[in-house]
C-alpha cells in the first residue's frame, strides 16, 4: 500500500501477457483509437491527451520543454518533494524560477500566487509549474483556485503534475482551463510503471510554436502528428498498452463519481481511524490528498515500523523522504484499492501498536469500527 506502483487487477495482468503485436499495424491502431477516446474521458477534455512511453516525470519534462523557451521566467510551487524536482527541472532548462513556497505538510497559499500574477504587469511570467497531490508529504493543493488566478493573468501556461490526483479526484481538465496535465500509469491508472499521459490546450500548442528549448524524443509536436493516424513517433510499450485498454474500461464501468467517491471514502476511513490509535496526521484535514494519507509517529521510528509491517504482514508502506525519513510513513490508497484492503492495513497497524505497548486493545477495535463507519457511508 504504496503510492505507486499500484496495485494490478487480474484483467489488467492478463492484457499484459498477450503477444506484442506491431506497432504500426491496424490491430495497434484501433488499440490506440480506443485508449485515446478513453484518455480523454478520464481527463475530461475535448483536447489532445498524448501517451509516453516514460514515466510521469517525462511528462512533467516534456510540457516544460515543448512550451517555454530559454530564459522564460515561471513560477514553480514547492511544498514537497515533487515541488522541489520542477524547481530542478525548469532551472535545468535555463528558466528563470520565482519559488512559491510552503512548508512540507502544509498546502501551497493560492493568495501567493495571485498576487505575483498580478504584479506581474509587463506579462513575463509564461507558466505557473506546480503539483496537485503532493505525494510526499499526503498534501493537495487547491488547484482550482490557482488554476483561475492563472487564468486571470491571460499569459501564463498552467503546467500541472496530477500523478497522484489523476483518476482519484476531479481533475476538470477543460472546465478549470488547465493548458498542460501531465501523469503516470503506475498511480491512479492501475497498470504498472512504465506509461505517462500529457493532456495539451490549444493555448499550449499555441505557446509550443515559439518554444526554442532542446527536444527529440519528447517533442510532443511528432506526438500529435501521429497521434492523427492512431499512431505513435517510436516504438511504444505495446503490452502497456493493452493494459492501459482494459484498465481504462473497467475505469468507465465503474464511473468518475463512483471513482472519486471511493477515494474519498478510503481517505476518510484511514485518517480517522489514524487519530484513534493515537497517531498523528502529518497533513491538515482540511488538505488530505484522496489518494494518499502521511502519518507522524511521534517517538515511534517510522522505518522501524514499516519493518514491522512488511516482516509480520507482507504489506508494504512507504516511508518519509529527505528531513522526514524515519519520522512518517505513508499509507497508499491510490487506484486499484478497495475496503478490504483498508480494513486490513488498520487492523495491521493496530496490532502493531498494540505489541509495543503505545493502544489498548479497546482503542484497536475503536479504530476498526471508525474505518468501517467510512467505509459503510454512501
Amino acid at each position: 500500500m504504496i503510492p505507486g506502483p499500484t496495485p494490478v487487477p487480474e484483467k489488467v495482468l492478463h492484457a499484459l501477457c498477450k503477444h506484442p503485436i506491431g506497432h504500426r499495424s491496424k490491430e495497434f491502431q484501433t488499440l490506440i483509437e480506443s485508449t485515446t477516446k478513453n484518455l480523454k474521458w478520464l481527463h475530461q477534455t475535448q483536447n489532445d491527451v498524448l501517451t509516453i512511453t516514460g514515466s510521469g516525470t517525462a511528462a512533467m519534462e516534456a510540457g516544460i520543454i515543448n512550451t517555454l523557451s530559454k530564459g522564460d521566467k515561471v513560477i514553480c510551487g514547492e511544498n514537497g518533494k515533487f515541488g522541489e524536482r520542477w524547481v530542478k527541472v525548469a532551472q535545468e532548462f535555463g528558466l528563470e524560477v520565482i519559488k512559491i513556497e510552503s512548508e512540507w505538510g502544509t498546502p501551497l497559499n493560492p493568495e501567493e500566487f495571485k498576487k505575483v500574477l498580478e504584479e506581474d504587469k509587463h506579462k513575463e511570467i509564461k507558466a505557473v509549474i506546480l503539483t496537485h497531490s503532493e505525494t510526499s508529504t499526503g498534501v493537495i493543493n487547491d488547484l482550482e483556485t490557482i488554476s483561475s488566478y492563472i487564468r486571470e493573468h491571460n499569459t501564463a501556461l498552467s503546467i500541472v503534475d496530477c500523478v497522484t490526483s489523476l483518476g482519484a479526484c476531479n481533475v476538470p481538465t477543460d472546465e478549470w482551463q488547465l493548458d498542460i496535465v501531465a501523469s503516470g500509469s503506475q498511480k491512479g491508472y492501475m497498470i504498472p510503471p512504465g506509461l505517462s499521459f500529457i493532456a495539451m490546450s490549444e493555448k499550449a500548442w499555441e505557446a509550443a510554436e515559439k518554444s526554442n528549448l532542446p527536444k527529440f524524443y519528447l517533442n510532443l509536436k511528432a506526438y500529435r502528428k501521429s497521434l492523427l493516424s492512431n499512431s505513435n513517433p517510436y516504438t511504444p510499450a505495446v503490452n502497456l498498452v493493452f493494459a492501459l485498454d482494459e484498465a481504462l474500461k473497467m475505469m468507465r464501468d465503474e464511473g468518475l463519481e463512483n471513482i472519486f467517491r471511493r477515494h474519498n471514502k478510503h481517505k476518510l476511513a484511514i485518517s480517522n481511524a489514524i487519530k484513534t490509535l493515537n497517531l498523528k496526521l502529518f497533513a491538515d484535514e482540511k488538505y488530505l490528498s484522496p489518494s494518499i494519507t502521511a502519518i507522524n509517529t511521534g517517538e515511534i521510528d517510522a522505518e522501524e515500523f514499516r519493518k514491522i509491517i512488511k516482516n509480520k504482514f507482507d504489506i508494504l508502506l512507504a516511508g518519509g523522504q529527505d528531513h522526514l525519513k524515519g519520522k512518517i510513513f505513508r499509507i497508499g490508497h491510490l487506484g486499484y484499492i478497495n475496503d478490504r484492503d483498508i480494513m486490513t492495513i488498520i487492523s495491521a497497524i493496530s496490532k502493531v501498536l498494540l505489541d509495543l505497548g503505545k493502544i489498548s486493545a479497546q482503542e484497536a477495535g475503536a479504530a476498526l469500527v471508525m474505518a468501517s463507519k467510512y467505509l459503510d457511508s454512501k
